[in-house]
């Protein structure tokens, strides 16, 4: 198993040892087991999309656990297959994107109409698949930042995959359509019996003030799950908060002077709590994302921020390139890092 305490390094006891107080973990609906019994049953959700999210939750090596680990690889259009794959070239074969979630245990792969439809046959009895309907892609000149929709939700399901994605932009100029757009693909997903999980992201320049980006705030943040739990998203992916306190920075909206000074502090499980908690209180599932590679770090990164997503309540992790772009012997340890993270018995719900 993953020494988890020695790559944390300093920051291990901040970590392991933190106790939350803003939101008492009692008051959470924590993932288990038994998630889709004691949780998920409850919604309108129907059977197929119930035993599809079961389906979900008992593959791979944390099957069974109630958590999620996910490789996404829908980076070759919103980074270009130059920027993704180069560094290491075998993944521009969608057969070796697949094989990589199959050997480093993931309960699910999340890629591109075109990589998945390329391999349907082979793997879609294998590992459950996850169809990203939506993209940012970064041909168009000069750049602009929107999602389009690249598949249908009809695709999807008859290609075999349990599970459609799709990115919102929150706070960009055409976010109202794209809200409409994946709502309507969601309600579509959710009756032909698939899982939904929406990458509930902000995209705004003027989010950025003084040096500090607010992209990342656990208040911003919080309210964009918020909205991605109303359109009845099953399980939300969101980057980790690195600060709060976006609202007043950028001098707009609507907030409250008990999210910084009572619900949340400066310790990032209690910011990534706040998240957990906009997920109506854990009823959906927050999944927390990777980030980019950045080489040598990338493991105790990796360890790190599935250490305060399962310590905040929640449900797993959702990395990328920080798997694909190396050897793959050495991307499967990592997901394997992760997932270590999620089995340990002494990382618990802080």
């Amino acid at each position: 198993m993953t020494d988890i305490a020695k790559l944390l390094g300093d920051e291990a006891d901040s970590l392991l040892n933190h106790t939350c107080r803003g939101f008492d973990k009692q008051s959470l609906y924590l993932p288990g087991p038994d998630f889709v019994d004691r949780v998920m049953s409850d919604t309108d959700r129907g059977p197929n999309v119930l035993r599809n999210l079961q389906a979900i939750y008992d593959h791979g090596r944390l099957g069974g656990t109630g958590y999620v680990s996910i490789l996404p690889v829908d980076q070759g259009i919103e980074h270009s297959a130059g920027a993704s794959f180069a560094p290491n070239p075998q993944y521009f074969d969608p057969k070796n994107i697949v094989e990589l979630a199959i050997e480093g245990g993931c309960n699910c792969v999340a890629s591109t109409l075109g990589v998945l439809s390329s391999v349907a046959r082979r793997y879609a009895h294998k590992i459950p698949m996850m169809l990203k309907l939506n993209h940012n892609e970064s041909l168009t000149y000069p750049a602009i930042y929107d999602q389009t929709l690249f598949a249908q939700v009809e695709q999807a399901h008859a290609m075999g995959c349990v599970a459609v994605g799709a990115t919102i932009y929150y706070g960009s100029p055409d976010c109202r359509r794209q809200i409409t757009e994946i709502s309507e693909a969601f309600e579509h997903a959710h009756q032909l019996g698939m899982v939904t999980v929406l990458w509930s992201y902000l995209r705004n320049p003027d989010f950025k003030k003084d040096g500090t980006d607010y992209h990342v705030a656990s208040d911003l943040t919080g309210q964009a799950i918020h909205m991605a739990a109303t359109i009845k998203a099953d399980i939300v992916k969101q980057k980790l908060p690195e600060n709060n306190g976006g609202y007043r920075a950028i001098g707009f909206g609507h907030t409250h002077d008990k999210v910084y000074d009572e619900l949340t502090s400066d310790n990032p499980i209690d910011l990534a709590r706040y998240q957990v908690a906009n997920c109506y209180m854990g009823r959906i599932g927050l999944i927390n994302s990777g980030g980019g590679s950045k080489g040598h770090s990338d493991l105790g990164e990796a360890v790190r921020t599935a250490v305060i997503n399962k310590r905040a309540g929640g449900m797993g992790l959702i990395s990328g390139r920080k798997a694909f772009q190396k050897p793959m012997a050495e991307g499967v340890e990592l997901l394997n890092a992760i997932q270590d993270v999620y089995l340990a018995k002494d990382v618990t719900v802080a």
